[in-house]
């Protein structure tokens, strides 16, 4: 919260009422979720905290808010400094009917998409009908496994600068159905969404928030978060029987062969669930955790101090750190105790995978492209070097770009959480 806004706010009194903003509020396991749509802010609160926010918004004082918490539950309520926390989320709009400033919600992709244009996005019949494409992609693969492609098929074409420019621009326009068939399905349940370019270690990708998917059903927000990978399979399922009736020296069979290719080809990325893939948020939504990538990532720096302090007494260490995983319920202990080693290993090898192969490999095309723009290079070597630089060149440029966009803004509010004197 800025400091006008913590200037701006009224005290709050045992005679306070307060008005609440629109929220949403949903039960899981023993908490109840509540968020803000508009601004996609969410809270998980035990069943207490849950009914006093509805005592509140029915319009109780603070004074008595606390005597109904009394009366229910037998326990002492600070209601007043749970007012404060509600504020600072942004969830109060007035109190004693002042109104408090609000931030300007974050904007959505596609404003103009709303949720009854694409309610069908979650009708069950589609997730059969993804099975059903794919059933028989998988039977006529059996029964004509010729039709399967190789990696042979991307060098589709004789001139490599036509092969990685097509490739590039095939790959990004997958990329971004994936993306949009999250943002529809998110949409369909009433969630805004935004897409934007984001980095994943070494990896450019593009993401689409959809945190208010956290208060749809849990058929919803698997239907979310699967979206991408089925639109993927079906896109490929759908190349395989066109695979079959062209012929396989036609361009229709080649083109069909790359694109089923590069169909299939971001969904491995999708098992490494230490970057945070769409199979991260599936597994974070069974296991019933909250921020498995965050608690994951303490418990891991958490294990390491207490290596380090072992092997190095002198280190600095808090000899009583407590184990921030102690405080998670169980089912969420067990699980992000798992998940801190598949993050450490996971993270390991796709760094040194990096310095070993990919950098290597990136400096060596870079390398060679500037010197085949050099004076006596064929008209065709000049227009391979120049793809080259281009694609290769742009996306990692692409990558430093968003990479300190990101850093810039996890600096902003990392300064605007800081307190102030």
């Amino acid at each position: 919260m800025t400091d006008t806004a913590a200037e701006a706010a009224p005290r709050v009194g045992p005679a306070s009422r307060v008005a609440l903003h629109e929220l949403s509020m949903r039960r899981d396991r023993d908490e109840w979720i509540v968020g803000r749509m508009a601004t996609r802010t969410f809270v998980a609160l035990p069943p207490a905290g849950a009914l006093a926010v509805r005592l509140l918004d029915e319009g109780l004082s603070v004074a008595r808010t606390r005597e109904r918490l009394r009366a229910d539950t037998g326990e002492e309520f600070d209601i007043a400094d749970f007012v404060a926390d509600l504020t600072a989320l942004g969830f109060v709009a007035r109190i004693d009917g002042r109104p408090l400033p609000d931030p300007e919600p974050p904007r959505a992709s596609l404003p103009w998409l709303r949720p009854q244009h694409v309610r069908f996005a979650l009708h069950p019949v589609f997730p059969v009908a993804v099975a059903v494409l794919l059933a028989v992609a998988l039977v006529t693969l059996l029964l004509r496994p010729g039709l399967l492609p190789g990696y042979r098929d991307l060098l589709w074409s004789p001139h490599g600068s036509v092969v990685l420019l097509s490739g590039a621009a095939a790959g990004w326009t997958l990329l971004l159905a994936h993306e949009l068939a999250h943002l529809v399905t998110a949409r369909a349940a009433g969630v805004p969404g935004r897409m934007r370019l984001g980095t994943r270690l070494q990896f450019l990708v593009m993401q689409t928030d959809i945190s208010g998917i956290e208060l749809a059903p849990r058929r919803h927000r698997l239907t979310a978060y699967l979206s991408g990978i089925a639109l993927n399979l079906s896109v490929a399922s759908a190349l395989v029987p066109v695979l079959a009736v062209t012929d396989p020296a036609s361009a229709a069979h080649r083109l069909s062969a790359a694109a089923l290719l590069l169909a299939l080809m971001p969904l491995p990325f999708q098992l490494m669930v230490f970057t945070r893939t769409d199979v991260y948020f599936v597994l974070q939504d069974l296991t019933g955790c909250r921020d498995l990538y965050g608690d994951g990532l303490a418990y891991a720096r958490y294990r390491y101090r207490r290596l380090l302090r072992a092997l190095r007494p002198c280190a600095r260490a808090a000899a009583g750190e407590d184990d921030p995983s102690a405080r998670l319920p169980r089912h969420e202990r067990r699980a992000v105790r798992v998940y801190s080693v598949v993050l450490v290993v996971g993270t390991a090898v796709c760094l040194a995978f990096m310095a070993a192969v990919t950098l290597p490999l990136d400096i060596a095309l870079l390398t060679r492209a500037v010197r085949g723009l050099a004076p006596g290079n064929t008209p065709t070597g000049y227009a391979d070097s120049a793809a080259v630089l281009v694609t290769l060149g742009g996306v990692n440029v692409l990558w430093l770009v968003t990479k300190w966009r990101d850093h810039r803004s996890r600096r902003r509010a990392k300064a605007l959480a800081r307190p102030r004197t």
